[in-house]
């Protein structure tokens, strides 16, 4: 074995070739070229170092201080690497956050390009401490339109970089899955689909999994978006019949609709289905339910029948509600509409209806029952393929919607969960090239304004710039999942559990 006192002399060594600014720095009025943007953010205590890039293929070496907003002369980290890279070290990166709770830092970088050191524009670190949920999911997918193949749900512990495959096409013969779900971000009670011939809804219950066939003779198909009521008693779900189809539009890629959709309840414990016929009207799409966190509500979206492919962007999804009694298990009779806006009425004050954001789909409710976060496109409820989406928040004790500008981009921004808090969600964002999605992180505080959305952090910067499949569909939850991909891919040689 190797005498301690060699690494040291190593690491003298290699601290000694590093090189650093010394007096004779040019200052200049212009922000760093980072990736990924972590300028000007608002972060969690417990996020894993924010490590990034410098986009400049001439940056020779790197540094950045890390020193409080209030005293920026006196810096509590500093970094200094060749290259382009800025990467923290996971001891140093939580004595940082700990000491910046509540607090803003700024952040300096100054790089060498051509034997000369440029310092840039300081920018800040907004640390809160509203812990983040310390769990993500989310599926690994080709972005492309044609085929899918080997798709996984991940899990990422995003306090630090440590990650894990949940579910892989290795182990469940390269099937499609999607939808890993957790009931009131608790990882003892959670969902996931595994498609195809002997697929079905992989149900976990304190880490025990098991299959159900959540499909009716009667429903147009098995369960395919669904979420869990307070109790965890029931879910909700949708069945629908997705079609893709190609646009004859260059500036547009692909569409994916609904031809049929309707919503259920299924009770998990009776092993039994709830109906509605005002959730299941032939006249129209019913698609995306969630519960309110008190249970009386059963979120959705609906859109009056129109004909596909022709009248697509006559395809306008309203935001719905109905009641609904955990107790009796018993769906209301009235539906209340809270976001709507007839397609006519489009037609008579723009002429251009397509170019409006009125469709809506993926309502979801924050824990504490506050906040609604939905996503709008100007049709359809596919918001993946549509640039334009953008999410709202509305205030369901007054009814306000919130536009949130500074979270939306140019791009897809869409497929967003709440952290258990309240005060912070995740969504899927393509703002980076209009391809791969990635997901984003922002921060509502105690007034309800939300602040500029960062990038999940990743262990090596460049991981981004070399991956080529999308984030999909995140989650976030309390505490790591008792399962493994082995005991998903067990679950799927039972025989499922049938409801009627």
């Amino acid at each position: 074995m190797k005498h301690p006192i060699i690494y040291t002399i190593l690491l003298l060594l290699l601290t000694a070739c590093t090189k650093k600014p010394g007096s004779d720095v040019d200052i200049i009025d212009r922000a760093a070229p980072i990736y990924p943007d972590y300028a000007d953010v608002t972060i969690p205590v417990n996020i894993a170092p924010l490590n990034f890039l410098v986009r400049d293929a001439q940056c020779e070496a790197v540094q950045a201080t890390v020193a409080p907003a209030d005293a920026p002369s006196e810096p509590l980290l500093t970094v200094n690497a060749n290259g382009c890279e800025v990467v923290f070290g996971m001891k140093e990166w939580k004595t940082l956050m700990e000491q910046a709770a509540g607090k803003t830092l700024t952040v300096t970088l100054t790089t060498l390009t051509d034997g000369r050191w440029t310092q840039f524009k300081s920018f800040t670190w907004q640390v809160v401490a509203d812990k983040v949920d310390p769990i993500l999911t989310y599926r690994l997918i080709e972005p492309d339109y044609e085929v899918w193949s080997n798709v996984e749900i991940w899990e990422r512990n995003v306090e630090n970089f440590d990650e894990r495959t949940i579910s892989s096409y290795k182990k469940v013969g390269d099937r499609c899955m999607n939808c890993h779900t957790f009931s009131n971000q608790d990882p003892t009670l959670s969902m996931l689909y595994v498609r195809g011939e002997g697929g079905g809804a992989i149900l976990n219950r304190d880490g025990k999994l098991s299959k159900l066939a959540l499909k009716a003779d009667d429903m147009v198909s098995g369960s395919v978006y669904f979420g869990f009521s307070p109790t965890g008693r029931y879910i909700t779900f949708s069945t629908n019949i997705i079609i893709p189809a190609f646009h004859a539009r260059p500036d547009k890629r692909l569409e994916v609709y609904d031809s049929k959709s309707d919503v259920y309840v299924a009770d998990l414990q009776s092993h039994t289905f709830l109906r509605s016929p005002l959730l299941a009207d032939s006249l129209a799409f019913e698609t995306f339910p969630t519960f309110s966190p008190d249970g009386k509500y059963i979120y959705y979206c609906s859109a009056p029948r129109v004909t596909l492919p022709e009248e697509l962007e006559k395809l306008q999804y309203s935001l719905c509600r109905i009641t609904f009694d955990e107790q009796t298990g018993t769906i209301g009779t009235q539906v209340d509409t809270l976001r709507t806006t007839p397609f006519g009425e489009l037609a008579a004050s723009s002429g251009h209806p397509q170019q409006l954001k009125t469709s809506v789909c993926h309502p979801r409710i924050s824990p504490d029952g506050h906040w609604l976060l939905y996503t709008v496109a100007y049709y359809g409820t596919f918001p993946i393929w549509h640039p334009e989406a953008d999410l709202r928040m509305m205030n369901l004790t007054t009814g306000e919607v919130l536009t949130l500008d500074i979270v939306n981009s140019a791009k897809s921004d869409t497929y967003h969960s709440w952290s258990s808090g309240s005060r912070w969600f995740v969504f899927a964002s393509k703002r980076d090239d209009g391809l791969y999605g990635k997901p984003y992180f922002c921060y509502v505080d105690a007034s309800g304004r939300a602040h500029k959305p960062f990038c999940l952090p990743q262990k090596e910067p460049s991981r981004y710039d070399n991956m080529l499949k999308s984030f999909n569909a995140p989650e976030l939850g309390r505490a790591p999942l008792p399962f493994t991909d082995s005991d998903v891919a067990d679950a799927m040689e039972q025989e499922p559990i049938i409801y009627q």
